[in-house]
């Protein structure tokens, strides 16, 4: 059994490598293939973060071949990240002093960057180091200096600009895939086009087939006119006819009875003929006359049919553009509103706009500040008598309750939970800004938690009670990382809020004298007097009662 897992085990590392190898291999080929300096310089970076997990040796090469281009190009947000994986790889050959060297070289770039991330990570790997070396002196003033410096300075995230790249690049893919559904519509466009000139082509078609029935209409008139004109000889000839039978009138005169008679039946008999046909002929000319009408008539009629359908068809095709496009708008406007939503329920409105529109966020510090922790009593005690389900349904009602209760004051802020504690903060604007507001919700949390807990207790079943505390100092507000990025407070305030809290009551919402300094004239408060806390020592605290509203106790 343990031969085969042996084999396992190499069989999963020779398939990492693998893969390790075939991005390295393909890093290099983009390498080879690269014209631009700042390119050549960005896949240096990647292919040290690649060998770091195999040959830290090729990192630190690949890695200081980044930093000598960055400093080149002067800039210091890529060198300080690339002296840092110089600093990693020296790490991994246990090379104590040159990780030294490229860590303070780390955060000489990084507080020229900005990078407040990175600060943090190189302050983090020299006072490990000089821990490990048992200089606890030298490990304090390393992470003093980093917090002044932090606490001084306004930074700006490289990391985030870096996370700004890559999102803009996202959108330039995005980009040209509209462009090639735009190609393809005028892909569309240019067969309706075709489709049109063919029409059109049918169209020159059906007018020739036009000129010719014209000219068989010309033919049918001379034919008509021949035939009028032959009806006009037949009137002619029947007008001669009329004159003979007058003279043939007067022979009768001079002849027989008997046979006058029989020569006027003969001739009326003539000339019934001669009337019948040159009837006969005048229905055929009508009757031709008749058809051509009709045949004018139906070629007419199927032009503007023809006509027609194109219109109609050119029509039809301009609007389904017309909606494809206006559906793909919606489109693209319905995912910029869902990203901005979910940015704003990451980061406060403001640090949302200016990243959005600078890309970055600057860090702040704001001197008074007011921030609220909470925490649930006895938490692992009751999370042992319920199911994961039910501990996770009401960590997650109540939760949900107080950021219901925070999001009724425009001036408070969530900023994390973490396990079951629960933070908030307030004044984090440049407007000025009372505790009022975080004293009134942290009472609403409480009353909350109170009819949940009756709830509970009438069904039987375990409930949660809470320590809320509140402390109002300056504080330093920025955001930090780059995958999972979050809107963050630092400071002795925050501490301070930590061990005001931890050092409440069930059901109670403590504050500092700070805080209570602010609200007293508000809220009907009891001194507690002073009160141990760690790593503080005596601290004046005060729980809050009740609003007082017009003089009257509420």
């Amino acid at each position: 059994m343990k031969y085969i897992l042996l084999l396992a085990l190499c069989l999963c590392t020779s398939v990492l490598a693998w893969s390790q190898n075939a991005d390295i291999e393909e890093i290099k080929q983009a390498l080879a293939e690269a014209s631009d300096s700042r390119e050549r310089m960005v896949l240096r970076y990647e292919l040290a973060e690649a060998f770091l997990r195999v040959d830290a040796e090729q990192a630190e090469e690949y890695g200081k071949q980044a930093y000598n281009a960055a400093s080149e190009q002067k800039n210091s947000g890529m060198a300080a990240r690339a002296a840092y994986l110089v600093a990693l790889a020296y790490e991994r050959q246990r090379d104590d002093r040159n990780t030294e060297v490229w860590l303070r070289t780390t955060l000489g770039h990084a507080k020229q960057a900005g990078d407040s991330d990175l600060i943090i990570r190189s302050v983090d790997k020299r006072s490990q180091l000089a821990v490990k070396d048992r200089n606890y002196r030298r490990a304090y003033e390393i992470n003093q200096e980093a917090f002044t410096y932090l606490s001084q300075n306004g930074t700006s995230i490289s990391d985030l600009e870096a996370r700004y790249e890559t999102l803009r690049g996202q959108i330039d893919r995005e980009k040209r895939g509209l462009q090639q559904e735009k190609d393809q519509l005028e892909f569309q466009v240019r067969n309706l086009r075709r489709e049109t000139d063919e029409l059109s082509s049918d169209k020159t078609v059906l007018e020739r087939r036009t000129s010719q029935l014209s000219e068989a209409n010309k033919a049918k008139e001379v034919e008509i006119q021949n035939k009028t004109e032959e009806l006009l000889s037949a009137t002619e000839l029947k007008e001669l006819a009329e004159k003979k039978a007058q003279q043939r009138a007067q022979e009768v005169d001079q002849l027989s009875e008997a046979v006058a008679k029989e020569q006027l039946i003969s001739k009326e008999q003539e000339n019934a003929l001669i009337i019948a046909k040159l009837a006969a002929q005048e229905a055929e000319a009508k009757s031709q006359r008749q058809q051509f009408f009709l045949y004018a008539a139906a070629a007419a009629a199927g032009i503007l049919s023809i006509l027609a359908i194109l219109l109609f068809s050119l029509f039809a095709a301009k609007r389904r553009s017309a909606r494809s496009l206006e559906e793909k708008n919606h489109l693209i406007e319905k995912e910029r509103s869902r990203s901005d939503e979910l940015l704003l329920n990451i980061l406060p409105a403001s640090i949302a706009e200016e990243l959005k529109q600078n890309g970055k966020a600057k860090a702040r510090q704001y001197k008074e500040a007011t921030v609220l922790f909470s925490d649930f009593i006895n938490f692992t005690q009751i999370a042992e008598q319920l199911s994961p389900e039910d501990l996770v349904q009401e960590l997650d009602k109540c939760f949900k309750g107080f950021d219901f209760i925070i999001s009724q004051y425009d001036d408070i802020e969530k900023i994390k939970t973490i396990g079951d504690a629960y933070m908030a903060a307030s004044g984090l604007t440049d407007r000025k800004s009372l505790p009022n507001n975080m004293i009134r919700a942290g009472l609403e949390m409480q009353t909350f938690l109170e009819e949940q807990k009756q709830e509970r207790q009438r069904l039987g079943k375990p409930y949660f009670e809470a320590r809320i505390g509140i402390h109002t100092g300056p504080v330093v507000a920025g955001v930090v990382g780059v995958k999972k990025f979050a809107y963050d407070i630092w400071g002795d305030t925050v501490n301070t809020a930590s061990r005001v809290e931890a050092n409440g009551q069930a059901g109670r919402v403590n504050i500092s004298e700070t805080t209570y300094g602010f609200i007293r004239y508000a809220f009907d408060c009891v001194h507690r007097g002073k009160v141990e806390a760690k790593n503080k020592g005596q601290l004046d605290m005060y729980f809050v009662e009740r609003e007082i509203k017009e003089g009257i106790n509420v």
